[in-house]
């Protein structure tokens, strides 16, 4: 796993968001939980300019040359602030898999597609590696069940995360019941149905049922969230939300002393 070195969060670092295009578009709201938890940490907030894909959903079907293409612009288009050392951040795992991963495989002669691949994090690297002074905020010792992202946990590894939600003062149990069934756009085709709700039968789904009201789901894939979201009617949270939340409770706090 790469670190960052230093500090870079403390005193206006700045920072390339990626907007994926899963909460683009579909749950922007954990797009601008990102901006503010990065904002709060000390970051001086970027997006990228023109509209980009990592091409995550065309390795699933084979189409791997446009999926090369489009991993081209992106490090093309970005190929200034990855000479500058910027780190990117991403809050969709299955992205950040593809620059950690499938990227180097892709471009393998392109010394920036190594570099972004050595600069592109998920949130709780982020945080943990980049802003080690910065004080998170305290939910109050609130439990959380907690669905890993495949990709997360096989590509960056969940302990980055596992520490950011235990400096918040969650009590997290993260589940190790493997694959929610959804698996990118797998779950959302007819024939795929049957096969996509067993595998979140095995043990994601049942847990998400089970899980007290008053405790927080996790689950920072967007197919992880929709899963559980439609098969049990429970809303998950992303970690950038449950920060946000935390934020804005310190601010009200502050406030009303």
């Amino acid at each position: 796993m790469p670190l960052l070195d230093g500090n870079i969060g403390i005193g206006g670092g700045r920072v390339l968001l990626w907007p994926d295009t899963f909460n683009d578009h579909f749950s922007p709201q954990v797009l601008r939980a990102g901006v503010e938890v990065l904002e709060a940490a000390g970051y001086v907030v970027d997006i990228p300019k023109p509209v980009l894909c990592c091409g995550r959903p065309l390795y699933d079907y084979g189409f791997l040359g446009l999926a090369k293409r489009l991993l081209e612009r992106t490090v093309d288009e970005l190929r200034d602030d990855i000479r500058a050392g910027m780190p990117i951040v991403g809050l969709e795992p299955s992205c950040i898999a593809v620059f950690r991963d499938e990227l180097r495989n892709m471009l393998p002669l392109d010394e920036d597609a190594e570099r972004l691949s050595k600069q592109t994090f998920v949130l709780s690297e982020l945080l943990t590696n980049g802003a080690a002074d910065w004080r998170a905020p305290s939910l109050g010792d609130r439990a959380a069940v907690v669905q890993p992202h495949c990709h997360h946990r096989a590509v960056m590894g969940f302990e980055a995360e596992e520490g950011l939600l235990e400096r918040l003062g969650v009590d997290a149990e993260v589940l190790d019941a493997g694959c929610c069934g959804m698996a990118g756009s797998f779950g959302f085709e007819a024939s795929h149905y049957e096969v996509s709700m067993a595998v979140g039968e095995q043990g994601v789904l049942p847990a998400a049922r089970a899980t007290p009201d008053s405790s927080l789901l996790v689950a920072d894939g967007f197919s992880c969230r929709e899963q559980i979201r439609q098969a049990t009617g429970r809303t998950p949270l992303h970690v950038a939300e449950v920060m946000a939340e935390a934020l804005r409770a310190r601010a009200h706090s502050k406030g009303t002393a």
